[in-house]
């Protein structure tokens, strides 16, 4: 590595570390906005001015905070790994391992990472009306779907809100299998627990399996030489968004789903808890695989585009609103069955008045709630994810503003440190996806 490049790369990971201790980089704090992407832990930046004793203080408070979080059965793996712990949405969930934050997002781009997801809610829906039960929470043609596959869907709120982004996959063995969001888990299952009680009572065949399984997230290029090293099956033949049972590296009861958070090919597999330990382990024999944590997993996702819930969409934006309209069923257009309908499916012809989009800068990197501004100075709208981009070496963001701005090329300013920085909107996904589709 020559001199001005090792610079460059040093740079970066200061800006990075500079993100990860003062939440910047699409990190935030909790609350109802970062309700998923909020954490807390150890290098979360201390009080100024506190002396030893105070420090004491606050270490033993951050102690007892830390008692309080879950654990997925992954916890002393990563531990006994270097990984560096943090509060994921109630979750104790690792940042980072020994390498470098950005040294793990580059490994995944160009070979293979694991991520532990085991926090997300996994769900199973029984019953001759599983579908119709779907299609009454989701934006979503269920009933259009092939056995086994799946598609990203959106719960909605009847305002048009979006409570959550969840993937929905028709399996072959009489079940819909759900993977939805971590932060949201609680209000998700609630939610489909008071639609399950109206469907029983109008006397409809459904019920609910809320799973104790790990979920872990395999990622990269080199995914499918690693993993068809444990498998029988002919991994070339499952495609993005499909999903099979399947035994791997000796580990029976694996559900395998080709699809992630990188951009990148990729699987989850969710596994039974008694064997993820030992499947990680196997997958880790192979040189080309290594862990990977959830700062990776931030700055992965948003070159790629991807929405992160409490951040980039919530209850106050509409699938409209957030680009992401694709997901609705034309069917569903159709028929105007799905909450919200009423409020989403107009909008789609009449337009709104923001829209999320993708933006690209130079300099001090760009976080979440960072004014965006029109060329003149005026405020059109709020960053809400935002990072230094280890592949294009400049900072990305997405972010909403006023629709007449909204156009790609659009020269615009954000506001960073009370001062206003050149942007421009730019096509998302920043960095080109390498889903599989055979």
């Amino acid at each position: 590595m020559s001199i001005n490049k090792k610079r460059k790369s040093v740079a970066l990971e200061n800006l990075w570390q500079s993100a990860a201790t003062c939440g910047l980089g699409g990190w935030s704090g909790s609350g109802a906005r970062g309700s998923r992407c909020g954490f807390h832990g150890t290098i979360c930046c201390g009080s100024p001015g506190l002396g030893c004793a105070g420090r004491r203080q606050q270490q033993r408070q951050a102690s007892s905070a830390e008692a309080t979080w879950k654990k997925t059965q992954l916890f002393d793996f990563h531990r006994e790994h270097g990984g560096k712990m943090v509060e994921f949405a109630g979750w104790s969930m690792p940042v980072q391992y020994k390498d470098s934050h950005i040294a793990s997002h580059m490994h995944t781009r160009e070979h293979c990472s694991i991520f532990d997801v085991s926090h997300m809610l996994q769900t199973k829906v029984h019953g001759k009306d599983r579908v119709k039960f779907m299609e009454s929470l989701v934006v979503a043609d269920v009933a259009e779907l092939k056995d086994n596959q799946g598609t990203l869907s959106l719960l909605t709120t009847e305002k048009g809100g979006i409570i959550d982004d969840l993937i929905v996959t028709r399996t072959d063995l009489g079940y819909l299998y759900v993977v939805s969001n971590a932060g949201c888990a609680d209000k998700d299952s609630a939610h489909m627990k008071t639609r399950l009680a109206e469907f029983k009572a109008a006397g409809l065949d459904v019920d609910l399996e809320f799973l104790d399984e790990a979920l872990i997230a395999v990622q990269g290029p080199s995914m499918s030489r690693v993993l068809q090293e444990g498998l029988k099956e002919d991994l070339s033949k499952l495609t993005f968004m499909t999903s099979a049972l399947a035994t791997v590296f000796g580990v029976p009861g694996c559900r395998v789903t080709r699809c992630g958070y990188t951009g990148e090919d990729g699987v989850e597999i969710s596994v039974p808890q008694s064997r993820v330990v030992e499947l990680t382990e196997k997958l880790l024999v192979n040189s080309e695989v290594k862990l990977a944590g959830l700062g990776a997993r931030d700055s992965l996702r948003l070159e790629a585009g991807l929405c992160l819930y409490g951040n980039d969409i919530d209850e106050t934006t509409t699938p409209v609103e957030a680009t992401l309209v694709w997901t609705i069923g034309k069917r569903r257009r159709q028929t105007k069955d799905f909450p919200g309908a009423d409020i989403i499916v107009p909008q789609i012809k009449a337009k709104t008045a923001r829209k999320r989009v993708g933006l690209v800068s130079t300099g001090p990197p760009v976080r979440q709630h960072t004014p965006i501004l029109s060329p003149d100075g005026k405020v059109i709208g709020e960053v809400t994810s935002g990072c230094p981009s280890p592949c294009l070496k400049k900072n990305v963001a997405m972010g909403y503003v006023d629709a007449a701005f909204a156009k790609n090329g659009t020269s615009l300013q954000v506001e960073v440190r009370k001062k206003a920085v050149p942007a421009t909107v730019s096509k998302m996904p920043f960095v080109p996806t390498n889903y599989y589709s055979g």
